[in-house]
């Protein structure tokens, strides 16, 4: 395998050090080959609210693994998570399920050059829409965490039809869609940077990105692989109260399974095959395993309290890890919407790519391997997010604070 992985950021490149090789994982926390265990804050990259090998998702995928797997034919499975995607989701009347975040990107930017018979697409810098190659331009997370400014093999021609800006900039949206709106097919945004940490939008930033793309005949895309039913059970386009034309959704939906979706109007998805030209296929879409995955956890998302948990779990393990920093005197910024958070060791204020870009990374590196060595996981990397899970208990969270408070002390030296 490439790096000895078959994802980059796992192999430890931006914090050194051997990557972890997870044996198994059950509730908050994971444990590796060698038998250590660790206090889980990646969750999978997001997906994992209800923690690993949780028992009512684990007996439904068993249950459906026994009447087989995968089909290549439609199921009553896909049509009732459908259902319960479109009733969360205000902007969603068809969906469309796909294997990933990354096809489920790569199929909405298809399908609004479609709509449109326009080329050009928005984004913003720092946030990661998948690798598709119109999109890793100034993509986030992965990238920078290995150092990569851009990523080779991409066609000189498709990467012209990307235009990027700054994230948070509402005048400079303004300026493009004045200069080249006619020519824009679709805006595609984090409604909630999520790629280079969590960078939570300015007010009136979203609702200047819907103004502008309706002015001018563009489609606004909301990538909700990471908000979707993390921040809401709507996603952040219903705790913003914003409605894009087309969403995009990952594993969240399934469990932590592969799969993803991507959704909007009838008038909007009638476009998609067989009902209309744009075409889009995959054997796995829908898969019967992702499905039981995903109504199970769409099942105990829906359960009283599950966010007002998730809000006051998050918020405990941030104002102890700020308390940490403050009583050391090191300079670090903090961001949280719901149960995603980050920590920036940085004294820049944070609102944008260019204001991550400033952080401390050797520090960063340090304070990780401290957080390792005290058990306690968070992602590999100064530029991901952290997630909280509605299984960490109030002792685990007293126990990060503590590991953070030694990890740091011993970063600061």
């Amino acid at each position: 395998m490439p790096g000895g992985v078959n994802s980059p950021v796992r192999a430890f490149n931006a914090v050194g050090g051997d990557p972890l090789f997870i044996k198994y994982g059950k509730g908050s926390r994971m444990t590796d080959v060698d038998g250590n265990e660790f206090i889980d804050y990646v969750s999978s990259w997001g997906p994992l609210i209800f923690g690993h090998a949780h028992p009512e998702i684990v007996s439904a995928i068993s249950r459906q693994a026994e009447l087989g797997t995968s089909y290549g034919a439609s199921t009553e499975l896909e049509i009732q998570l459908a259902e319960k995607i479109v009733t969360a989701v205000p902007s969603i009347e068809v969906v469309r399920m796909v294997t990933s975040g990354t096809e489920a990107v790569m199929s909405a930017l298809r399908l609004a050059r479609g709509i449109t018979a326009r080329d050009k697409i928005v984004k913003f810098e720092g946030c990661y829409h998948g690798h598709g190659d119109s999109l890793l331009v100034k993509a986030g997370s992965g990238l920078v965490s290995l150092g990569i400014p851009e990523c080779p093999g991409i066609v000189k021609s498709l990467a012209e039809k990307t235009l990027n800006i700054p994230y948070n900039d509402i005048d400079q949206v303004r300026e493009l869609f004045e200069k080249e709106g006619n020519e824009i097919a679709a805006l595609i945004v984090e409604p909630i940077g999520g790629n280079m940490g969590v960078v939570p939008p300015k007010p009136g930033f979203l609702e200047a990105l819907r103004e502008v793309t309706q002015k001018a005949g563009a489609l606004l895309i909301f990538d909700e692989v990471i908000t979707g039913f993390r921040v809401s059970l709507g996603g952040a386009q219903k705790l913003y109260g914003i409605t894009p034309d087309i969403t995009c959704m990952g594993k969240i939906i399934g469990g932590g399974l592969p799969v993803g979706a991507y959704g909007g109007s009838r008038q909007v998805m009638d476009y998609i095959s067989p009902m209309g030209s744009v075409y889009q296929a995959g054997t796995l879409s829908g898969n019967p395993l992702a499905m039981a995955a995903g109504n199970v956890m769409f099942d105990l998302l829906s359960k009283d309290g599950v966010y007002e948990s998730l809000e006051e779990k998050s918020a405990k393990l941030c104002q102890g890890l700020q308390q940490n920093v403050e009583a050391l005197g090191i300079d670090a910024q903090f961001t949280r919407v719901g149960s995603m958070f980050s920590m920036f060791f940085t004294s820049k204020e944070i609102v944008d790519f260019e204001s991550v870009k400033s952080c401390d990374t050797d520090f960063f590196k340090r304070y990780f391997n401290g957080l390792l060595e005290e058990g306690v996981y968070i992602a590999p990397s100064q530029f991901e997010a952290g997630f909280m899970s509605a299984v960490h208990t109030d002792e685990e969270i007293n126990l990060t604070i503590q590991a953070s408070r030694k990890a740091l002390t011993a970063a600061r030296g």
